[in-house]
């Protein structure tokens, strides 16, 4: 498969100035704040909605960031509330590459909704057995990025994306125990065609899980602590735990804590520029 090329750059900054000035802050659940020299959203908004610096988002505005990735394209394309037809365009122009095909992961269960509802100030998401997000809050997508995206599956960038690695300090652990937590699920639920294309995805794609996927690792984890390090608040110890099994559907509510004084001081500063964190799905 060739690789993806550079953005199209004039095109590319016309089509997200355009698709932007189209969307007005009450459609995508902001407060209309002050008088505005240009009708749409501001470029800080469309950042804070992607999950992504406001450096970033004007680079790429500008066709100033190489080759995007496709889940940051997904996630911009959800902040400025594309079509399907519009999100293949932009994906045509930053990347010169079709998108991947849109997962349609089942709904997240009313129960487990509202046990994300009643935590806005708490980093936390639903998960399906293939590691599908189903749903997430705002101060999540704060502290993971535009990985965190509802459809998006948080297995394939954990093994394929050098970036995660890097983010994930405790990378080795984490993998195996995604490793031992997607063997179980297949024994689970054999016939699942897309958890079995996924499993073969990453056996072929990553030499980590194909090793530790033949040494027959078998673990659930459902807590533990981690270190990430934070674009922005460098290294922090994080408490995770899975509060929530929906057995029939294996979906499972994930959240994190901060485990010590540094960790809990950064999760608030996430939480004061959302004004008013929302669960979306």
């Amino acid at each position: 498969m060739p690789a993806p090329k550079a953005a199209n750059r004039p095109e590319l900054s016309a089509f997200l100035r355009v698709m932007r000035s189209r969307v007005r802050p009450e459609d995508v659940g902001l407060p209309e704040i002050g008088r505005r020299r240009t009708p749409g959203l501001r470029r800080q908004e469309v950042a804070q909605l992607a999950a992504v610096s406001i450096d970033w988002y004007i680079r790429l505005e500008q066709g100033r960031v190489g080759v995007p990735g496709t889940a940051v394209l997904d996630a911009v394309a959800q902040a400025l509330k594309l079509s399907e037809a519009e999100r293949h365009h932009l994906h045509l122009i930053a990347r010169g590459e079709a998108p991947p095909p849109r997962r349609v992961p089942a709904p997240a269960s009313e129960s487990l909704r509202a046990l994300l509802h009643s935590m806005p100030t708490v980093p936390a998401w639903i998960l399906d057995f293939r590691f599908d997000v189903l749903a997430h809050n705002a101060v999540a997508a704060a502290l993971f990025g535009p990985g965190l995206a509802v459809g998006a599956n948080t297995a394939e960038p954990l093994f394929l994306d050098p970036g995660v690695r890097d983010f994930q300090l405790d990378w080795t652990r984490i993998a195996r125990e995604y490793v031992g937590n997607l063997r179980a699920s297949l024994t689970r639920h054999p016939d699942d065609p897309r958890l079995k294309a996924l499993v073969g995805q990453l056996r072929r794609k990553s030499t980590d899980f194909a090793a530790w996927w033949d040494d027959q690792t078998v673990e659930e984890h459902t807590n533990g602590t981690k270190r990430v390090l934070h674009p922005t608040f460098g290294v922090l110890t994080l408490r995770y735990d899975v509060l929530a099994v929906q057995d029939g559907s294996q979906q499972r509510l994930s959240v994190i804590t901060p485990a010590d004084a540094n960790a809990e001081s950064a999760l608030r500063s996430l939480i004061v520029p959302q004004n008013g964190l929302r669960a979306v799905s």
